[in-house]
């Protein structure tokens, strides 16, 4: 089964696409949400993705669709990928976060334990893999992982008992190291969610810089935005959807907080975004009855004002330790 596109018709409503427009699939997957855009007028389309298989497929379909263009790489490089495509500003940008349906589904991937494959993960096929980071991160910074990007409980304990076994035997398959995960805690807690889901999705977002990633492509989305553009953002996890939402009340002035007793703050840069909605928009019960994945789905959406992009990083709040120190660890 291919990508389901989650909250589509949420998404089209916030984008509002027009005729003569141009607008950006930062995270093109199975381009659900491009051809619907590319379908609902006739306007341009970049489909921007890291994974190659992603861009065959964005290939296959501009042969089509000659309104939509493909472009191999990382949405945090957004802007600099549309500028070598000879485009400086667009109309829309969507990003969907997180690992999509083509990739979970193919077990050689590595991004799903349902299916014994390769311990790999990487979205862009290069980098440390899964493998590199649970058989050579320090046992202290593995622990850091799988709490802070897992929110894991039992990351200690865990992170030691990951680290005896693979002094004996190296972890190479999904099934392998969602056995000894499940172990490691006891067996599956009386939950409906297996045992090793928060620690394969932690390794996952730090193999792939997910977080990073995040935040550098809401930056280049503020500075690629027209005055009167739309910034679309889906999201399935908390610590991303906490990413966005602090971004878009941040970067639309809506912060909330300070006291009538404490000096007012210098004013400080002018807003860049008007939310479209202060409150994320979530999938209705008939969607998430038919789709299960849309139950933790989160939209936000905001339009660019005229104000200029902000200098300041957009900041996750994470001190994740470096992948560099892998590089040379195999």
């Amino acid at each position: 089964m291919g990508h389901v596109p989650v909250l589509l018709a949420e998404v089209l409503d916030a984008l509002s696409p027009a005729a003569g427009e141009v607008h950006v699939d930062a995270t093109f997957g199975g381009g659900g949400y491009a051809m619907a855009v590319l379908s609902a007028a006739d306007c341009t389309l970049y489909g921007i993705d890291r994974d190659l298989d992603a861009i065959e497929r964005a290939e296959a379909m501009a042969r089509q669709q000659p309104r939509l263009t493909p472009l191999l790489g990382r949405f945090g490089d957004m802007d600099a990928l549309l500028l070598n495509a000879g485009v400086d500003h667009v109309h829309g940008v969507m990003l969907d976060i997180g690992v999509s349906s083509y990739q979970i589904d193919q077990g050689e991937r590595g991004f799903s334990f349902m299916r014994d494959g390769s311990l790999d993960m990487r979205m862009g096929q290069s980098g440390p893999s899964a493998a590199e980071v649970v058989n050579h991160l320090p046992q202290a910074d593995l622990a850091s992982v799988i709490w802070q990007l897992g929110e894991e409980r039992q990351s200690r304990r865990i992170a030691k008992v990951i680290c005896e076994r693979r002094a004996e035997t190296p972890f190479t398959s999904t099934l392998d190291l969602a056995e000894t995960v499940e172990a490691a805690v006891g067996g599956r807690r009386g939950k409906k969610t297996h045992p090793a889901t928060l620690t394969f999705q932690a390794i996952r977002m730090y193999v792939n810089d997910e977080l990073e990633e995040l935040a550098r492509g809401l930056a280049a989305a503020e500075r690629m935005l027209l005055p009167g553009g739309r910034l679309v953002v889906v999201t399935f996890h908390s610590l991303e959807d906490r990413l966005v939402k602090r971004f878009m009340r941040e970067r639309s002035g809506n912060t909330s907080g300070g006291s009538r007793f404490l000096p007012e703050k210098a004013a400080g840069p002018q807003p860049t975004f008007d939310l479209l909605s202060r409150k994320a928009i979530e999938a209705g019960e008939a969607e998430t009855r038919d789709n299960p994945r849309a139950r933790s789905a989160r939209l936000r959406a905001a339009v660019r004002t005229d104000a200029m992009a902000w200098d300041s990083d957009v900041m996750t709040g994470m001190k994740l330790p470096s992948l560099k120190q892998l590089e040379t660890a195999t």
